[in-house]
């Protein structure tokens, strides 16, 4: 059976890699791709990306899509390309003041500490990615969600967008690489997507997957050499009653990774829960 698979990452070698997900965000949509499914990924547009060497081409309908952040209505483009070698799609996200001026480094600036506003730059990613869907003449079965970058996606969808006509029914899949001191959130990011808190959320400074994992109908950690992602997500709060809804994946070696064995994961748990 074939699936249409949204995949949203913040990374894709070459055009962004900063951690495995980079090249992980090729191998697993091309062997996705080559199991049957339609694929198509999104990632930003970073100013560090050439559009001439990798040929991004304009498509008139992915420019000044409208949709609301920050209480305002605000704008977005796409451009389209794919990713070298392959026949996967990829779409880059337009937002100069978010994204043009960061560097290679993506989540940090250039002397080492983390950037300040990368939960609010990336809640905007996740919800303007949603926004694209309708003009893409396509609508996915199901949304691949990647680490924190765009793990306010399930969330978003199911308060925002599930009771829309063309975005009913869609199924959200968030995949966890790691559990690291990116993933705490303040209360601004979830404000400005649109979304709200629970009542028992005082804090400013808020794990990100503790309040979005609930809303993703299917969760898949990643373990590697580097991190125990699965033991590492079940000591997060509330985490233990999602048990069953939750795969694990491993990867044992980072220089010669077995990414075909984790697409084969990924494809047998979407059919058997999606189809």
């Amino acid at each position: 059976m074939s699936l249409k698979l949204f995949y949203l990452t913040a990374e894709i070698s070459p055009f962004a890699n900063t951690s495995h997900l980079a090249d992980y965000s090729v191998k697993v949509p091309l062997a996705l791709q080559e199991l049957g499914h339609d694929i198509r990924t999104i990632i930003p547009k970073y100013g560090f990306v050439s559009e001439r060497k990798y040929i991004l081409r304009e498509v008139i309908r992915l420019r000044e899509i409208p949709f609301e952040f920050d209480d305002e209505e605000v704008f977005t483009s796409a451009k389209s390309a794919f990713i070298p070698k392959t026949r996967v799609q990829v779409y880059f996200l337009e937002n100069d003041s978010r994204f043009k001026t960061l560097s290679n480094l993506l989540y940090k600036s250039k002397n080492g500490r983390i950037i300040p506003d990368n939960p609010e730059r990336f809640a905007y990613f996740s919800k303007a990615s949603l926004a694209t869907l309708p003009h893409l003449f396509w609508k996915p079965d199901i949304l691949i969600c990647n680490d924190w970058q765009t793990a306010m996606t399930p969330m978003i969808y199911k308060q925002l967008y599930d009771s829309k006509e063309f975005y009913d029914n869609i199924k959200t899949v968030l995949t966890i690489h790691s559990i690291d001191e990116y993933v705490n959130f303040n209360r601004k990011a979830f404000e400005l997507a649109g979304v709200s808190l629970p009542a028992s959320v005082k804090s400013d400074n808020i794990n990100i997957y503790e309040l979005v994992a609930p809303f993703a109908d299917l969760i898949i950690t990643i373990d590697t050499p580097e991190s125990n992602t699965y033991d590492d997500f079940m000591k997060i709060k509330g985490m233990s009653s999602l048990k069953n809804n939750i795969i694990k994946a491993n990867i044992e070696d980072l220089d010669n990774p077995n990414y075909n064995s984790i697409s084969d994961i990924i494809n047998e748990n979407l059919l058997k829960k999606f189809k």
